[in-house]
This record gives structure tokens, sequence and C-alpha cells, in this order.
């Protein structure tokens, strides 16, 4: 399974951007999608997840700011950021988990620059 990402750039603080991943070869049903970020020095975390089904979990740092988002039938996870601010800078990566059988893939990264 292969996981292109794109979308990202420099906004000034209180723009927008939409995250696009796709997924592509061998996937799985059901699974999740979602986004994690990496903030320069700083561990990866969760942003976003996404199931097949639709349901979803946000890290408590953007729920209400961003949504996630899937097309299941392209294997397209979205994530829309409202409201940007300096603290969302970091590199964002997709990802898609299968449990059955237990697979877990990222993408490349994007970059995402929020100046203040």
């Amino acid at each position: 399974v292969q996981l292109q990402a794109s979308g990202g750039g420099l906004v000034q603080a209180g723009g927008s951007l939409r995250l696009s991943c796709a997924a592509s070869g061998s996937i799985f049903s059901p699974n999740t999608m979602g986004w994690y970020r990496q903030g320069a020095g700083k561990q990866r975390e969760l942003v976003a997840l996404i199931t097949n089904g639709g349901s979803t979990n946000y890290a408590e740092s953007v729920e209400a700011r961003f949504t996630i988002s899937r097309d299941n039938a392209k294997s397209t996870v979205y994530l829309q950021m409202n409201s940007l601010k300096p603290e969302d800078t970091a590199v964002y990566y997709c990802n898609l988990r299968s449990v059955m059988p237990d697979r877990n893939y990222w993408g490349q990264g994007t970059l995402v620059t929020v100046s203040s």
C-alpha cells in the first residue's frame, strides 16, 4: 500500500489549508485512516482519525478547527484545517491501519507552516 499526501504549504495565522491523502494498492477493510503531525523537536502526535463508517476522533487541540473526511470509493482521506495557529506548524503524516490483517502504513509527510 502506498499513501500519497498533498496540500501542505505556508499560510498566515487564521488561514486555512486542506490536506489530501490517496491510498493505493491492496487495502484491507475495515480500516482507519488518519493524520498525525510532528513539530520540530517534538514527538509525532495524533491529529484526527476516521473509520470506514465515518466515525471520527480528534486531538483536543484541533477539535472545532479541523475536519477529517474520507471518500471510500477513492481511498482518500482529507483534512480541512481552519483557523490555523503557529503551533499547528508541523510535518503532517497520513496513516492507514487495518486490523485484519494487522497492517500500518505511513505517507511521506507534507509540511504545514503557519506564520504569525
